[in-house]
């Protein structure tokens, strides 16, 4: 059987469905399993041993390119998929796997997504509030719950991988590495202050740890800020490193502390220790899913919003997070 997944297009989404992956891979021996997938989330899906191959998604969101999409849907008819797994909701999503004219085309049935997904599930958000779960919904037939229980995401980092990206980073392992990642894509209202990730540095240091930052080079500014605020105890590796490197440098970490992000994902699926700080968004749709995660939540009346930025403009769910706070949820992890 050959299967293609259109993955979804964000990091953590994308590490939260290979569960998934590893479940169809159990029940089709043999399965040959492809991703289309955009580019800046292809190197978590090469580090996932059920994807054989990846194939670029060049679309940007809300691009339509029609012409494109049916130059694509011609490859994929050529590699003849029988299934396709859309993650995705949108319309958009699922037009390339019918335009292909792959057999089974399965998915939530979405923006009335009628006759693109021909084997359609449709989404009960209280009996899945996890989307770990609703990815798991797509292995079973229309109407069956997803088989319990539902493993962790797991990528690979192997010890060769580390000491590669050390040598080509230049750089020595300290004794024993904190991980920070101050950044989130969605917006900043899921951003702890660099203030206060500063503190909490100082802190950690005083411990015998090293302070590495982690992120986009959209990121590069925030880490420089806390890099400025805890002068000589952290190195600012935000834009410095590919992904693929990152997911190597977060490997070796002893504890990562992180916003809810695509790299708390990563470090959840290494099975990193960590403290995940929860701001506008809701540990319950999204958690790190793992044996060694420290969920810190102040549990306002007015989050989880959901939103980018904080509508009420004080950002109390995150200012009022105090640095010590944090550091006792961390102590458990470095302690000697």
């Amino acid at each position: 059987m050959k299967a293609l997944i259109v993955a979804p297009s964000w990091i953590g989404d994308t590490i939260m469905a290979q569960p998934l992956f590893a479940r169809l891979a159990a029940r089709h021996p043999g399965l040959q399993l492809d991703a289309l997938a955009p580019r800046w989330v292809v190197p978590v899906l090469q580090r996932m041993p059920e994807i054989r191959d990846v194939i670029d998604s060049p679309f940007g969101h809300g691009q339509l390119s029609l012409k494109a999409r049916w130059r694509l849907a011609r490859q994929l008819a050529a590699r003849g998929y029988d299934a396709v797994y859309v993650l995705p909701n949108s319309l958009k999503s699922a037009l390339v796997p019918w335009l292909a004219g792959i057999p089974q085309r399965v998915g939530f049935t979405g923006e009335s997504r009628y006759g693109l997904i021909n084997i359609r599930h449709t989404l009960d958000k209280q009996a899945l509030p996890m989307m770990v779960e609703r990815f798991m919904q797509l292995a079973e037939m229309p109407g069956t719950p997803p088989a319990q229980p539902i493993a962790h995401p797991r990528i690979r980092s192997s010890q060769a991988d580390q000491q590669r990206t050390l040598a080509e980073l230049g750089l020595e392992k300290p004794a024993r590495i904190v991980a920070f990642c101050p950044g989130a894509e969605y917006g900043p209202a899921k951003r702890w202050p660099a203030a206060h990730f500063a503190t909490l540095a100082k802190a950690l240091a005083e411990q015998g740890c090293a302070i590495w930052l982690f992120g986009s080079p959209k990121d590069h500014a925030v880490a420089e800020e806390i890099s400025q605020l805890a002068p000589g105890l952290c190195r600012n590796l935000c834009g410095a490193t590919t992904l693929g490197q990152a997911v190597d440098l977060l490997a070796l970490a002893d504890l990562v502390v992180c916003n809810d992000s695509g790299l708390m994902h990563v470090a959840a699926a290494l099975d990193r220790p960590i403290v995940a700080l929860y701001g506008s968004s809701s540990p319950g749709f999204t958690p790190p899913l793992s044996e060694r995660a420290d969920i810190v939540s102040l549990n306002l009346e007015c989050s989880p919003c959901f939103k980018r930025e904080c509508p009420l403009g004080h950002l109390d769910c995150l200012n009022k997070m105090t640095p010590g706070l944090v550091f006792e949820h961390c102590r458990k992890w470095i302690s000697p």
